[in-house]
């Protein structure tokens, strides 16, 4: 296993994936890409400083830590709801997509098997399937919710950077089996989430952990990989 390397990790899953047809699915896989991809290249970001996992219905980038995460929230907040009201705009109602979005930080290794291997990637991976996430996108009108990890919104968000507002997020709780994780939710919060609970930042509250998962640049498909079976666990 490789020496666990600081990223920059970032989530995208398609709403309601599986209600679709083969061909509805192999349309929004592509739809999907090409937004990711679109996103990451205003972001200043090219695919020699990330690697990509397939997850399906959704994609896992694990970013360079030295690629900056202001340019990829601003892309995140502007270029991708601009993206999907283009696409949604063209598109019948079973081809509409919809997207959760997560960014964190944090450590990961790579296993013998092109496996991503971290503690803070299951936490990303946890945030992406939360409940109040999944609520947020159910209400919103641009098709698109971004939550950020409590570490990402400690050390870029709350600064209030040009283009990232730091009054749009909202702190949330998310359960998991590891117990509760603090993250930062894009947006106004949502009626009635089930299984979280809202709140600003108590003055005695640390940052918390966050998740990220990366994919080797040749690596096979995930669901050819142990570990990346275990990460699609999460994502579902």
């Amino acid at each position: 296993m490789s020496d666990p390397v600081s990223r920059t990790i970032l989530l995208l899953d398609i709403e309601r994936f599986s209600d679709r047809d083969d061909v509805e699915q192999a349309y929004l896989r592509r739809m999907l890409y090409d937004i990711t991809d679109r996103a990451l290249q205003s972001a200043g970001i090219d695919e020699t400083r990330r690697l990509r996992a397939d997850r399906g219905d959704s994609v896992m980038e694990l970013i360079d830590a030295n690629a900056p995460v202001t340019a990829l929230l601003r892309a995140l907040l502007s270029e991708v709801p601009a993206q999907l009201r283009a696409v949604n705009r063209m598109a019948s109602r079973s081809a509409q997509i919809r997207l959760r979005g997560v960014v964190a930080t944090g450590w990961v290794a790579v296993d013998e098997r092109d496996g991503w291997v971290g503690s803070d990637l299951n936490h990303a991976c946890r945030l992406l399937d939360a409940d109040v996430l999944r609520a947020a996108l159910r209400e919103r009108a641009d098709d698109f919710a971004l939550c950020v990890s409590d570490a990402l919104y400690a050390g870029v968000v709350r600064h209030d950077h040009p283009g990232i507002p730091a009054d749009g997020f909202h702190r949330v709780t998310v359960p998991s089996k590891n117990g509760p994780l603090t993250a930062w939710l894009h947006g106004p919060l949502p009626a009635g989430a089930a299984g979280t609970n809202h709140g600003e930042r108590g003055e005695g509250d640390a940052p918390g952990g966050s998740g990220d998962r990366p994919a080797h640049p040749g690596s096979a498909p995930a669901e050819r990989n142990g570990s990346r079976r275990s990460a699609a666990r999460d994502l579902s």
